[in-house]
C-alpha cells in the first residue's frame, strides 16, 4: 500500500517507482564538498601566488639570459658548475649540510640527557634556548664581535691570548730596534740582532734601542745608568732607550732621563755558540761572566716578537667553521627541547631493565636510549639540513668582505649574482632552481617518515 506520489517496492522488485533525488556530496569529515571547497579556496590562492607560481616562474626565468631578453636554455646551469665562485658556494653548501645539522642534533642530545640528571635542568634548558629568541641578523652582529682579531675587542681571541700568555711569556719590547746610526748591532735573523765587533772585560758595552715610545714603557721604569767595569774579568753593559722626550742629549750615549730597558736578555756568541746569558735591569745595565770575554753580543728575537694576537677566525681557513660555530650556538637549543621532549615520553622501565642486566649508563645511553629517540632525531636532522641549506644571513654578516668568496654559500651566491652587483637574474634564478631541488630529496623522506608514523 503507497500513498499519493509514492510506490512500494514488492519483495520481487516489481512495482518500483521513480527514483529519490541524490542527496549533496559530502567529505569524509561531513562537510558539503562545495563548503569545503569555499573554505580552502583562500588558502589556495595563496599556496598558488606565494609558491607555486615563484617557483614556476623561476623555472621560466633560468631558461633566460641576465636581463631576460634572450633564451639561453640550459646555459645557466652549466655555468654554476663551471663558474668558480658558484662551485665554492656548492662546496661549502655541503659542508653545512654535511656538518652544522649533526653537531646541533649531537648537542641537542647531549643537553637533553644531561639535563635530566640535574636539579637546575629547567634553567639550563632556557638559557641554551635563548639564542632561539634572536634574530640571524644580531646573531651575525654578536659573533662578528666575538671574532674579532683584536684581543681587546674579540672575546674568543680575548680567551686564547689569555691562555697563550700563561705558557708563553710575552715580549716586553716588540717594535724595539738598534739605532743604526750610532750602534754596531746588525739584524742576524730570526728577529734578533748580533754585535759586528766583539766586546772585551773592562770596556762597559752600549747597546741603544730605539722604536719604543717612551709612554708605553712599564710604569716603573727607571733612569738608565751607564754601566761600570766588571769584576773578575767580566763584561758589563747597558741596554737603554736611546730617546727622551723633548729631545737632546748625545745619540749612542746613556743621558739624563733616558730610561733603561728590563728584561733583555743578552747572550754572550762565540764561533756560533751561546757561552753565557744575562738578562738587563731596571736601570738596562748587565753582567757577564769572564767567558764573555772577546764574544759578540747576541739580543735574541723573543725579546722583540710581535705579542701574540689570538688566531684569525675570519680568515680564509677557518671562515666557515666559525660561521657554522655561530649556528651551532643558535639552534642547539631548538634540538635540545625537540629530543627532550622525546625523551619525555621513553619508557622508563626499558632503561631500568638495561640497568638490572648489567648495563652501564654509556650502554644504556648507546642502545637503548639512542634507538628509541631515533624517530626525534630523524626529525631534528632533516629540519636541520633543509634549514641550513637556506643559510644566509650569518654568512653575509658575518664573514668579511675579503673572506666572504671563501665562505659563500648557495644562497648568498643566489643574492649576490641577482641582487648583489651581478643582475644576473638568470643564474641567480638557476641557482634558486638548484636549491629547491636539492630541498626536494630531504623533503621526500621527511614526508615518507610521517606517513610511516601514521599507519603505525
Amino acid at each position: 500500500m503507497s500513498s499519493a506520489g509514492t510506490t512500494t517496492k514488492t519483495a520481487g522488485g516489481a512495482g518500483e517507482g521513480p527514483a529519490s533525488p541524490a542527496a549533496p556530496r559530502k567529505s569524509v569529515t561531513g562537510t558539503r564538498l562545495w563548503v569545503a571547497v569555499l573554505f580552502l579556496l583562500p588558502a589556495l590562492v595563496l599556496l598558488g601566488a606565494l609558491v607555486v607560481y615563484p617557483i614556476g616562474y623561476s623555472v621560466w626565468r633560468s631558461l633566460f639570459d641576465a636581463d631576460g631578453s634572450g633564451f639561453v636554455g640550459l646555459d645557466n646551469y652549466a655555468e654554476i658548475f663551471s663558474d668558480d665562485a658558484t662551485l665554492v658556494a656548492v662546496r661549502n653548501t655541503a659542508i653545512w649540510v654535511a656538518v652544522a645539522p649533526a653537531l646541533v642534533t649531537a648537542l641537542g642530545l647531549i643537553f637533553a640527557v644531561l639535563t635530566e640528571r640535574v636539579r637546575w635542568g629547567t634553567a639550563f634548558k632556557l638559557i641554551v634556548f635563548m639564542p632561539m629568541a634572536i634574530s640571524m641578523l644580531a646573531a651575525g652582529i654578536i659573533f662578528r664581535l666575538v671574532y674579532e682579531q683584536d684581543p681587546d675587542q674579540g672575546v674568543a681571541n680575548a680567551v686564547v691570548t689569555s691562555v697563550h700568555d700563561v705558557f708563553v711569556d710575552e715580549s716586553v719590547y716588540p717594535k724595539a730596534r738598534p739605532n743604526a746610526q750610532v750602534s754596531d748591532l746588525k739584524a742576524s735573523g730570526g728577529g734578533s740582532f748580533i754585535t759586528d765587533g766583539t766586546v772585551r772585560s773592562g770596556t762597559p758595552a752600549l747597546l741603544p734601542l730605539v722604536g719604543i715610545a717612551p709612554n708605553s714603557l712599564p710604569g716603573d721604569a727607571r733612569d738608565a745608568k751607564a754601566a761600570g767595569p766588571a769584576d773578575a774579568g767580566g763584561v758589563t753593559g747597558t741596554v737603554w732607550l736611546d730617546f727622551r722626550l723633548g729631545g737632546g742629549g748625545e745619540k749612542g750615549a746613556v743621558d739624563p732621563g733616558e730610561k733603561g730597558l728590563e728584561g733583555v736578555k743578552v747572550e754572550a756568541v762565540k764561533d756560533g755558540e751561546v757561552v753565557a746569558t744575562a738578562a738587563s735591569g731596571g736601570d738596562g745595565t748587565f753582567s757577564l761572566p769572564a767567558a764573555a770575554d772577546g764574544a759578540q753580543l747576541r739580543l735574541p728575537g723573543s725579546n722583540f716578537a710581535a705579542p701574540y694576537n689570538g688566531i684569525d677566525w675570519l680568515g680564509p681557513a677557518l671562515v666557515t667553521p666559525a660561521v657554522i660555530g655561530s649556528y651551532v650556538w643558535m639552534w642547539a637549543g631548538f634540538a635540545m627541547v625537540l629530543i627532550a621532549a622525546g625523551l619525555a615520553g621513553v619508557d622508563r622501565n626499558l632503561l631500568e631493565a638495561a640497568r638490572v642486566d648489567g648495563a652501564n649508563e654509556w650502554q644504556v645511553f648507546r642502545k637503548v636510549t639512542v634507538p628509541l629517540l631515533a624517530p626525534v632525531l630523524v626529525v631534528v636532522l632533516v629540519t636541520l639540513m633543509i634549514n641550513v641549506m637556506k643559510v644566509f644571513d650569518l654568512v653575509y654578516i658575518i664573514a668579511p668582505q675579503p673572506t666572504q668568496d671563501e665562505a659563500n654559500v648557495l644562497a648568498l651566491q643566489l643574492y649576490l649574482v641577482s641582487y648583489g652587483g651581478g643582475g644576473d637574474f638568470g643564474l641567480g634564478s638557476a641557482i634558486g632552481v638548484v636549491l629547491l631541488l636539492l630541498v626536494l630529496p630531504v623533503m621526500w623522506v621527511n614526508i615518507r617518515r610521517l606517513r610511516k608514523e601514521r599507519q603505525r
